[in-house]
């Protein structure tokens, strides 16, 4: 079976996150700047079999796309061009810095650690990664 990766985009750096090949385990990846994300991407698709590509989908509380998705949807149709055999799903991912943040004070980082912004957005691509993974063990699909 092939992994699933995670996309926290961000317009100056991605938090990503991947799966086991079984697909059960969520686990921080890597942070890349966003200039070099198509390359290092290249470079893990050539090392590491990935059937999926979760994109997080900022929205803001009434469900709407937010301001940020001004500039995701063109990366995100950039990277359907460059990599065409792979599915792409935007996966919503409200609050998840926030709750990235909360993980990290509960799982007692110090407050230097948690100030470091590329380990908030692994984390919070962890946490969009968890949410599609359990969303599936439910039984709920909500592909787009």
């Amino acid at each position: 079976m092939s992994r699933i990766l995670a996309i926290d985009y961000g317009r100056r750096r991605c938090g990503i996150a991947v799966t086991d090949p079984n697909r059960i385990v969520a686990t921080a990846l890597a942070t890349v700047e966003t200039a070099r994300l198509v390359g290092w991407l290249k470079n893990y698709f050539a090392s590491e079999e990935v059937g999926l590509v979760i994109v997080g989908e900022p929205t803001t509380m009434q469900g709407t796309p937010s301001e940020s998705m001004r500039y995701i949807r063109p990366a995100l149709a950039r990277l359907r061009r460059e990599f065409p055999t792979l599915e792409f799903v935007m996966w919503d991912e409200r609050f998840t810095s926030t709750l990235a943040h909360r993980a990290m004070l509960d799982a007692g980082y110090r407050r230097k650690d948690r100030q470091d912004k590329g380990a908030i957005d692994r984390m919070a691509a962890v946490i969009i990664l968890n949410s599609y993974l359990e969303s599936r063990a439910a039984g709920l699909n909500f592909s787009l």
